[in-house]
């Protein structure tokens, strides 16, 4: 009789145990299904062009879920959002919190990428394109980050999808910021600072060789040279601006 009751509460914990399985994978499989909604939901939201109610939906997903299943694309999709949205602080945010939590994954490369177009959508200016004004004079903070994060881009993933617009991106910011180093020469010209407009001009000749804006980079040289009677240092800026630009109005 005792031998009957054992095995009687050993079947009886084996099937309670295998209720409890079942019930906890029942509970995980809702959870999965749950999750994976709220995503699709998300998803459509952002095809259909709704930013905000997708950075909603995203960032509850986010919140309730960090470790769920869709947790490094609900991650890279607010990023997106984010960036579309012109939340600058926001966006550095979550790229930086993503490439620091996920170093090695698959995605770093666009998470690099995000930053860089952030930071270079926060340094443009729509309103002075737009009146064809030319604020070339206006803060470069952020176009020099967008720079500093494209080459990061490229010196750590050189064959990313990413590369090639990274690469001509770098181009248009390299421009920019030769552009902002002539205003501050022109500013130390108008000043008489010759010395510090000749500084400039060469930073320029030195870094940004490969711009439009080299050409008058070395011509402020060869101007403040001449100015502070540096009658050697004039000589070799304008071999090279002959060199490179014989058509230029301080060739003979």
């Amino acid at each position: 009789m005792k031998g009957r009751i054992f095995l009687a509460s050993a079947l009886l914990s084996l099937s309670l145990a295998g209720c409890s399985s079942n019930s906890e994978q029942s509970s995980e499989d809702l959870k999965y299904s749950q999750v994976e909604l709220m995503y699709e939901q998300a998803q459509e939201q952002l095809e259909m062009g709704n930013l905000n109610l997708a950075q909603e939906q995203l960032s509850t997903l986010n919140s309730r879920y960090p470790f769920g299943p869709f947790a490094d694309q609900v991650q890279l999709d607010l990023i997106y959002v984010h960036y579309k949205l012109d939340n600058t602080d926001e966006a550095l945010a979550a790229i930086d919190r993503f490439i620091s939590l996920n170093p090695n994954h698959k995605d770093v490369d666009y998470a690099l990428y995000m930053r860089g177009l952030v930071n270079q959508r926060a340094e443009y200016n729509a309103i002075h394109e737009l009146a064809g004004i030319d604020r070339s004079d206006r803060d470069s903070t952020m176009a020099k980050e967008a720079f500093k994060d494209f080459a990061e881009l490229l010196r750590k993933f050189p064959d990313s999808k990413y590369s090639a617009d990274a690469k001509q991106r770098m181009i248009g910011l390299k421009s920019r910021l030769a552009k902002k180093e002539l205003a501050v020469a022109q500013y130390y010209m108008e000043r008489q600072a010759y010395l510090a407009a000749a500084n400039r001009g060469r930073y320029v000749v030195e870094h940004f060789s490969d711009t439009p804006e080299a050409e008058n980079a070395l011509a402020v040289m060869v101007e403040s040279y001449e100015q502070l009677g540096l009658e050697e240092l004039k000589a070799d800026a304008l071999a090279v601006l002959r060199a490179n630009y014989p058509n230029n109005n301080l060739i003979d």
